[in-house]
């Protein structure tokens, strides 16, 4: 189940693992976003780089990097580009299978 902008739109994903820990990697072109979506736990996302525009429920809020943003379980949420972008989202995870790890984290809407 993949619910970000995909590789064909310009998006880039990495995906890195450590002990428990998963951080999601994502470039994200000007002008793209990432769909709204939520997820099972509470979970910090951290702008690295750019300029984005974040929903969060009906809250909507533009940061510049750098940024960390707490996102709580349950909430719907998306990412709009504005600048070109580096997005990651961290999430506390055993899952370690790139192809499964988003099954565990996301809760479909």
């Amino acid at each position: 189940m993949e619910l970000h902008c995909p590789e064909q739109l310009g998006c880039e994903i990495t995906h890195h693992f450590s002990s428990g820990v998963y951080a999601k990697e994502i470039f994200i072109p000007a002008g793209r976003m990432l769909i709204q979506h939520r997820h099972t736990h509470d979970h910090m996302s951290i702008l690295a780089s750019g300029h984005v525009l974040v929903q969060l429920g009906e809250r909507k809020r533009e940061y510049h990097a750098p940024a960390v943003i707490n996102v709580p379980a349950g909430l719907s949420h998306s990412v709009s580009s504005i600048k070109d972008s580096v997005w990651y989202c961290i999430h506390h995870t055993d899952e370690t299978d790139p192809d499964k790890v988003d099954a565990q984290l996301i809760v479909e809407n």
